[in-house]
């Protein structure tokens, strides 16, 4: 693609590298095949081509965002589908990121908006005001009807709906500390405590040190980490994003410091995701970039660790057949699509892999919450496509998928760390049947 920046506005180094990106799009257009709003939508500009024009046209011409571009933008899911199908290469999520810090900076939305996605960067990277706000998400409840009839206060209705009846009480293995591997040491991690699966659901943490200590693995959780940044990096707010990344570095630089770390252990794909990202996102800062890139390069998906490792022969073969969702985050994300299934093959389960395995379910970080109606479209279709595999549990790596995907689906949706945890000795997941007793009904 022909750009015409001129050379002050080039100066930016933010500028220059959209530019740098928008200029290896040839116009070919294989992306619209897998973005899942130009499937859902049908509109150009709803498709990474039709968005990267947008995104060209408002930085070329150094403007303030518009209404337009904003809508167009906002109802990206960051699924980055496009990346893996592009083949020449574009980095379409950083171009999209600096779109929307533009977005941040240069767009006044309309107050309900703001004042929306000022409570969702408020509330969701921090644990404890998140279950606050779960608890208190009861008296809303019945307020449900009435918030779905007016448009800008959907995403309060899309709130109350996804908060779940029950929250699990913390953990106090999510504290700062050391879990002492098992046996003869096999490595030492430090791992993600993150924020809202670290309310969600807990005992994703809990079994993934609970395995990796069977297996002689030492588990640091380092004094001082917390959200990744990824939250607030999809709404635009770079500076906050940039401050979570800072803090993690510095939390996981430490323990590196007072032992050396084999990994960074995580189990969240979207966290997953933008944690690789720390070394480009903290690139131009002198104090953090060396520090970043270091802790970007660690960074490992749960599955990715264990698939390093020498496993054992796993102490029981459930034979149960299990629907692997690959989160985007995890497939286009991380590039991360071998790993999962061959861990759970390894272990005695039958894995199926539904229908348009490519396409988003909806969730999305936000997504799910301030694009409700589009997310809803996208999530019953990837329901139906699971359903249609004959499977009797679903598996995946991030916690905003099993929140969504659980929303609809008539079957269990656990992360793909707790089938493996039962098949090596751990307890069976909750909901979660044996081949031979679904056989014997």
């Amino acid at each position: 693609m022909q750009t015409n920046f001129s050379l002050a506005q080039l100066a930016d180094p933010h500028v220059a590298e959209s530019e740098k990106i928008l200029r290896k799009c040839v116009h070919c257009g294989f992306c619209t095949a897998t973005c899942p709003t130009y499937v859902t939508l049908g509109n150009e500009l709803d498709s990474p081509r039709g968005r990267i024009y947008l995104i060209k046209d408002m930085l070329e011409n150094g403007r303030p965002a518009d209404k337009e571009i904003v809508t167009h933008i906002d109802r990206c899911l960051s699924c980055l589908a496009c990346m893996t199908t592009c083949p020449s290469g574009v980095n379409y999520m950083h171009l999209v990121d600096h779109a929307r810090a533009h977005i941040q900076e240069t767009y006044k939305r309309p107050l309900l908006d703001r004042l929306t996605r000022a409570m969702l960067a408020f509330v969701l990277p921090y644990p404890a005001r998140f279950r606050v706000a779960l608890k208190l998400a009861k008296l809303g409840k019945p307020f449900i009807g009435l918030f779905d009839k007016v448009s800008a206060l959907k995403p309060l209705s899309a709130m109350l709906k996804l908060a779940p009846a029950s929250i699990p009480a913390a953990s106090p293995m999510g504290s700062p500390g050391i879990h002492a591997g098992q046996g003869t040491k096999r490595g030492r991690v430090a791992i993600l405590t993150g924020c809202a699966q670290s309310v969600l659901d807990p005992a994703i943490n809990d079994t993934t040190i609970s395995l990796l200590t069977r297996l002689g693995v030492e588990v640091v959780i380092p004094p001082g980490d917390g959200c990744c940044g990824a939250l607030v990096h999809h709404m635009g707010r770079e500076q906050a994003a940039l401050a979570s990344a800072r803090q993690n570095v510095d939390a996981w630089t430490r323990a590196i410091e007072q032992g050396g770390l084999d990994a960074i252990v995580i189990t969240a794909s979207g966290c997953g995701t933008t944690i690789k990202d720390y070394g480009f996102m903290l690139r131009l800062d002198p104090a953090y970039a060396d520090k970043a890139a270091r802790v970007s390069a660690l960074a490992k998906d749960i599955t990715e660790y264990l698939s390093t490792l020498d496993l054992p022969e796993p102490s029981r073969k459930p034979g149960t057949v299990v629907a692997y969702h690959s989160a985007c985050s995890m497939q286009h994300g991380q590039k991360i699509t071998r790993q999962p299934k061959e861990l759970l093959a390894k272990a005695g389960f039958i894995v199926r892999e539904p229908r348009e395995g490519h396409l988003c379910c909806g969730s999305a970080g936000t997504y799910n919450i301030l694009q409700s109606e589009i997310s809803a479209k996208l999530r019953d279709r990837k329901v139906k496509n699971i359903e249609a595999t004959g499977a009797s549990v679903v598996a995946t790596g991030n916690i905003g998928c099993i929140t969504q995907i659980a929303s609809a689906a008539k079957l269990p949706v656990v992360h793909t760390i707790k089938l493996l945890d039962w098949a090596y000795g751990g307890p069976k997941p909750e909901g979660v049947l044996e081949e031979s007793l679904i056989a014997a009904e």
